[in-house]
């Protein structure tokens, strides 16, 4: 190597990089690269950008050097085709000067072409640059100069300059390597940041079973990740949050807004303001298996978008969403476990009466415990009234009113049959509500009570906030209400039984042994009372003429004039055979006697055909000695038997007597 070689390698940085005995590259002392870091003929297709950033930077080493004056360079691919190199050397690799440089370099090291071709009057040296590791030539690197006459000069410095573009490559290419790997490593660090946090967020969520709690850690964490970021959550479901960063998803004008498109897509969604808004709203659905339950809102400047790791954000939306459906799952578990405890508790509780006050009232108290409501309204079809009575309420002047069938909220949840919520009774308003109105109530919840699968009532529950009641309680009200109508259809049926077991089958009068009762019952209660027995006059005689079919008509209609005689706290009865009874609590012989009197004056007037009666009264008041039924029935029938021995149609009362005109 002359003199000005040696100058020109050893002032540039090329020559602070060289190849040690172990196969290595020492640099400085600090970095070793292994020797086996090489391209290989596959990447060749692919070197072009390195191939013009390692040429501009041997430019820049070179500059300024004797051979940058004389000699213009060029570089070639290994297939001759032109890379890069001085501007107007392109014009003069024709392919035939190119075909004639791969020929000279296929049988030799290095090629010095003089004075031909499109290069006369020229020198050209050409030299083959290898690989690292199997000496393939990736490149070839050209020196035109303009002296003719320094050829062996031009060839040793085309050489020297083809081993520093060389180093110049492979010292970009082991930067490339470097920052590759520390892309790598980072890639990997930012990774393993990335999992930890990932694992630990999901260690958190999977250890909540509160639906609050999962929001809140969810919040929580992506603030802690992105603490300059304005974050908020949006929620779908039926679930109210104290959190002041939970708010409910409307849908009103979805288009316009980012976190309801999100939702809406069930995609993540990126909307960039314009200026000079600087701001990006990030939508990223958080959703499970069941679909998507709400939306992470974030939003934040437009420079720190590149930092926001979006999948990041995604996973911890699907990892908040899966927790949130398991947290709902165990909640909604808990509850149910809960309501059946409570319908269970209910149901045990109701059976043990069969008084329908009772149950009414229990019912009541418990609907509203369990509901938390303000007022509770049962109201029941009353058949003779022909009319929804209320049964038992809480809310004063209420109680024992009649309402007509198809009036207010109660009559159109009886005639339609089916449940109601009503979220503000002020603006909704589907009917006039009596129960509503005095009580100031907003909200509602109303279900139709079936008996025996007859709608025979309905129940209604209110508060005074809006919007109140949930799908839950809803639910849970129809659940409770069919156990009521079960208790309620027990009492119903234990009444008929004991009614029709206290009421002669024919004429529907009480039975003797109930009379026996109930007068027994008033005797200790009361201060007087009288007994009427009534009898039908030659009773054997109407059977024998009419048969005892249209006897039993007569018994029938006879009984009918004494039940619509008497008033409504008389009891009448069926003492035997053709014999009815009457007692009159609280009324002395004299009243007694004008009831009888009235009856007998019907049975006279109104029966088809007609017969009469006769009527024996007997009484008792507090001055008296104790008087036994036994013995107020003894001279009852002992007046009966006076006035049927007196010529039948009159009335007597021990030693009294009525006769018929």
């Amino acid at each position: 190597m002359s003199e000005e070689q040696r100058k020109v390698y050893e002032s540039s940085p090329a020559s602070a990089i060289m190849l040690n005995d172990s196969g290595h590259f020492r640099g400085n002392g600090s970095c070793l690269l292994h020797q086996s870091l090489d391209i290989t003929p596959h990447d060749f297709p692919y070197l072009q950008p390195l191939f013009s950033d390692s040429y501009q930077e041997w430019l820049r080493e070179s500059a300024g050097t004797q051979a940058m004056k004389k000699i213009s360079w060029a570089l070639l691919s290994h297939e001759g085709a032109w890379l890069t190199g001085a501007p107007d050397l392109m014009e003069y690799f024709v392919e035939s000067e190119v075909q004639m440089i791969l020929r000279t370099l296929k049988s030799q090291k290095a090629a010095q072409i003089v004075g031909k071709g499109s290069f006369e009057g020229r020198v050209v040296c050409a030299v083959p640059l290898l690989t690292r590791v199997h000496g393939d030539v990736f490149a070839i690197w050209v020196g035109v100069s303009l002296d003719p006459m320094e050829t062996e000069q031009s060839l040793m410095l085309t050489e020297s300059y083809a081993l520093l573009f060389r180093a110049c490559f492979y010292r970009r290419l082991d930067k490339i390597f470097a920052e590759d790997l520390d892309k790598v490593h980072s890639q990997a660090e930012s990774e393993v940041h990335r999992r930890s946090i990932l694992f630990q967020y999901v260690k958190r969520m999977h250890v909540q079973n509160n639906v609050d709690c999962v929001l809140v850690e969810a919040i929580d964490s992506v603030l802690a990740l992105y603490p300059k970021a304005k974050v908020e959550l949006f929620m779908s479901q039926d679930h109210e949050s104290g959190h002041p960063l939970v708010r409910p998803l409307l849908l009103h004008h979805w288009q316009e807004e980012v976190y309801v498109r999100t939702f809406m897509e069930g995609s993540l969604t990126i909307h960039e303001h314009q200026d000079p808004d600087t701001t990006v709203e990030i939508g990223i659905p958080m959703g499970g298996k069941q679909g998507v339950y709400g939306v992470i809102h974030v939003e934040v400047d437009k420079s720190e978008l590149p930092e926001v790791d979006l999948e990041l954000l995604g996973m911890m939306a699907d990892a908040a969403g899966n927790a949130f459906e398991n947290a709902k799952l165990y909640e909604q578990s808990n509850l149910m476990i809960h309501e059946l405890r409570m319908i269970n508790e209910l149901t045990q509780r109701l059976n043990k009466s069969l008084h329908l006050a009772e149950i009414f009232q229990f019912a009541n108290q418990e609907l509203l415990k369990i509901l938390k409501a303000d007022y509770c309204c049962i109201l029941i079809y009353n058949e003779e009234l022909g009319g929804l009575e209320v049964v038992s309420c809480n809310a004063e002047g209420l109680t024992k009113e009649i309402f007509e069938k198809d009036y207010g909220l109660g009559g159109l949840v009886y005639h339609s049959k089916e449940p109601m919520i009503l979220s503000d009774y002020q603006e909704e308003r589907p009917a006039e509500s009596k129960l509503m109105e005095s009580t100031q109530s907003s909200s509602m919840i109303a279900t139709p009570l079936t008996v025996n699968g007859e709608v025979r009532g309905v129940v209604l529950l209110t508060h005074a906030k809006r919007h109140y009641f949930s799908y839950n309680s809803y639910r849970l009200l129809q659940a409770l209400t069919s156990h009521v109508g079960l208790a309620i259809g027990n009492a119903f049926l234990h009444a008929e039984v004991r009614r029709m077991a206290n009421r002669d089958m024919l004429t529907e009068l009480y039975a003797r042994h109930y009379l026996d009762e109930m007068i027994h019952e008033c005797q200790k209660r009361d201060f007087c009372g009288s007994l009427i027995v009534v009898d039908i006059d030659e009773f054997k005689q109407v059977n024998d003429t009419f048969g005892h079919q249209r006897g039993d008509k007569i018994l029938k209609q006879v009984s009918n004039i004494v039940k619509t005689t008497i008033r409504h706290s008389d009891i009448p009865a069926r003492w035997g055979g053709e014999e009815l009874a009457v007692y009159l609590p609280g009324l002395g012989v004299r009243q007694a006697m004008q009831v009888a009197e009235r009856i007998r004056l019907r049975v006279a007037e109104e029966t088809d055909p007609r017969v009469t009666v006769s009527c024996g009264i007997s009484e008792w008041n507090w001055t008296n000695d104790k008087i036994s039924v036994e013995s107020l029935f003894y001279r009852a029938d002992m007046a009966l038997y006076e006035a049927k021995h007196g010529g039948r149609n009159r009335i007597m009362v021990e030693k009294t007597e009525i006769r018929s005109d």
